[in-house]
């Protein structure tokens, strides 16, 4: 599904102020830990174990507490599964461990109904708790829909009785990828019939006296995920409702991928106040999400604590309405801008410039027999080098930034462009580029009388920094005001990074073997938060601390994460949990090493049917167990091939792919 090209926001974050504010909801309680309100922010993971195993589910629930967990999802797919919490529970409890635990329900109300019983918190996913996807498209009436309703009413109502009477709480929680053919023929495959299939159950609960509850909005597409939370409050507000928010960005994968994916998703929202508890969904061990939540959620709570240390400053804003837009920005030599994909530049300043091989790092790598460079799907489009010169010859294709005063001095300029660094300093420049010129800006210089005077041309990219404690709300408003002022210039965005940044409470949670992580983090929320929105033409990442090798990698994940250029294969993997069929991580690892050359191509790794087949729709192929040592291949939502050997699927799912004429084999174009 593509988004849609206006993006609510609600108002009341729409902040002019310097300030940051969380969405006030209403509390409730899962076991002995509350949520919402004014609680902390409260991290959760799901158990991979097979929820019969007892002392493996028990082993691993006690590392994922200690890991930071707050609460321990595990998968309850039948009568026995739920049955068995109850040993669960019981164990840990002897253990001292008096974490709330919650059963995931998926297609099976008897199992929801003894779970309940058991634990603090049971999840039902509105799309196959008492309604059905066997992707059929149906004409309701009016009529048959409302009796669709009263069907699921009284399938879902002992549910809730049993919940008011035992004091457990329950998670509403939608997925995109297994929206109910019932919603998918009246809203389609959207947020809106995302929301849609959340507020049936809400207000069945609401109906029967039962407020006890947790809301969900999943997609594997951050995009999705975004617009869907946001429509929910908005909705939410309209029933005069307040809800604690679950958040998550679900069958995110893994590794780097994994994080910014869920970053761009869960931060974006974050920023904007939106999240009482939070899932990390990785192809990972799952005590290896909670330190990836805590650092997201730490962010925010040393960001109150932040502004309550830092002068008032109001974001500068030119017009009260709270929407966003996104910002169409002109074509600059047919290369920044318009329908160009967003740009990345990346900082060489300080690597040896005697060297050619050292642009490597940024996607370039040389062959010195033939004395040429090659690239690939992950070249940088443009390098700043500062005032340093290099002593080789750059590659044709890649583009180079200098400060003004130096790119002055230079009588060889083809691709070769000046940055000034003030809106003044251009003003006064004796001189200009005739292709592209550079130009720091940040939102208070749109007062100024420098900007007042600024000589506008088709020549002219600005790059937008910040120094607001809420950053990105300030870069954000920038691009109102850009439209309110009806300006059209390319606008690249950058954001500064230091060793401080990540200091404090971060600097504890944090796997020491994966400094990585913290940038990644920070950075795919601070810039997807906009991509996502369809903000900026371009970025730039600077953190010096970090190897420039890294900071393209991570430039081109956010790209990639918030569907604004695509670099390479994209990978919809499910966190493993009881349900799944295949050892998941291995298999994840083995069919990236065989298709990650695949630029463009979303293949999906599902570990069972739950979310397998809906999710199929958002990508090209699927890989989705079906049963011991049984694969199921897809081509989007259609099976192509059942009950395949897991020892043959990968084989087969390549054939397919093939036969498609999708199927390259790796290499490099020279240039």
């Amino acid at each position: 599904m593509e988004a849609s090209n206006s993006i609510r926001l609600l108002g009341e974050y729409c902040n002019t102020k310097l300030a940051y504010s969380r969405f006030k909801t209403r509390e409730v309680f899962v076991g002995n830990i509350p949520m919402g309100a004014d609680n902390p922010i409260r991290i959760q993971s799901m158990t991979t174990i097979d929820t019969m195993d007892t002392l493996g589910s028990v082993e691993q629930t006690i590392r994922m507490v200690d890991a930071g967990c707050e609460y321990v999802r595990i998968t309850a797919p039948s009568m026995k599964e739920a049955d068995n919490l109850q040993n669960i529970k019981k164990e840990l409890r002897a253990r001292g461990y008096e974490v709330p635990l919650v059963a995931d329900i998926h297609f099976t109300p008897n199992a929801a109904e003894v779970a309940a019983r058991i634990v603090e918190k049971v999840r039902v996913n509105p799309g196959n708790y008492a309604d059905k996807k066997k992707f059929d498209q149906i004409d309701y009436t009016d009529a048959a829909y409302q009796a669709e309703l009263e069907r699921i009413y009284k399938k879902f109502a002992p549910l809730v009785g049993i919940c008011k009477e035992y004091g457990t709480a329950m998670r509403i929680g939608t997925n995109h990828g297994s929206l109910s053919d019932r919603i998918m023929s009246r809203y389609g495959d959207t947020p809106d019939g995302m929301v849609e299939s959340a507020m049936e159950f809400i207000r069945i609960c609401e109906d029967l006296n039962y407020y006890n509850l947790v809301i969900s909005m999943k997609s594997s597409n951050p995009q999705v995920m975004v617009q869907a939370y946001r429509l929910l409050v908005e909705k939410m507000v309209a029933e005069n409702m307040n809800y604690p928010l679950h958040l998550g960005v679900t069958e995110a994968g893994d590794g780097e991928d994994g994080r910014v994916k869920s970053a761009v998703g869960i931060g974006t929202l974050l920023e904007d106040g939106l999240g009482d508890t939070v899932r990390v969904s990785l192809t990972e061990e799952p005590e290896k999400e909670a330190p990836v939540a805590k650092a997201l959620i730490n962010r925010y709570s040393r960001r109150e604590a932040e502004l309550e240390q830092t002068p008032a400053r109001e974001i500068l804003h030119l017009r009260d309405e709270c929407t966003t837009q996104p910002y169409e920005a002109a074509e600059v030599n047919t290369f920044v801008g318009g329908s160009m994909v967003p740009r990345i530049i990346a900082d060489i300043s300080s690597e040896n410039l005697r060297d050619p091989f050292i642009l490597k790092a940024v996607g370039y790598r040389y062959d010195a027999v033939l004395d040429k460079f090659h690239m690939g799907d992950q070249s940088v489009d443009f390098v700043y080098l500062g005032d340093s010169l290099p002593s080789f010859t750059m590659p044709g294709n890649l583009k180079q930034l200098y400060n003004f005063q130096t790119w002055k001095t230079l009588r060889e300029r083809s691709n070769i462009h000046p940055i000034f660094d003030s809106l003044e300093a251009f003003n006064n420049g004796d001189e200009r580029d005739s292709v592209l010129n550079f130009v720091y800006i940040q939102n208070d210089d749109l007062t100024t009388d420098a900007f007042a005077n600024l000589l506008l041309d088709d020549t002219l990219v600005f790059i937008l920094e910040t120094s607001h404690v809420h950053g990105m709300a300030e870069q954000r408003q920038f691009f109102a005001n850009f439209q309110e002022l009806g300006l059209t210039n390319p606008v690249i965005l950058k954001r500064s990074y230091a060793a401080a940044d990540f200091s404090g409470p971060l600097g504890d949670i944090m796997d020491p073997e994966e400094p990585i992580s913290k940038i990644q983090l920070y950075a795919a929320t601070d810039f997807g938060a906009l991509l996502i929105d369809g903000l900026g033409s371009g970025i730039w990442i600077d953190f010096p601390a970090t190897p420039t090798d890294k900071l393209a990698s991570l430039s081109f994940g956010i790209l990639q994460a918030t569907r604004s250029r695509i670099s390479k294969t994209e990978y919809i993997s499910c966190p493993s949990c009881g349900r799944t069929l295949f050892d998941l991580q291995d298999t994840t690892q083995m069919i990236r090493q065989r298709t990650n050359h695949l630029k463009g191509l979303k293949i999906a790794i599902m570990g069972c049917i739950v979310n397998g087949p809906g999710e199929m729709a958002d990508a090209d192929y699927g890989y989705v167990g079906a049963g011991p040592d049984k694969i199921t291949l897809y081509r989007g939502k259609e099976v192509i091939k059942r009950n395949v050997s897991s020892a043959n699927a990968l084989d087969e799912l390549i054939n397919i792919i093939k036969g498609d004429g999708l199927w390259i084999e790796e290499g490099e174009t020279a240039l």
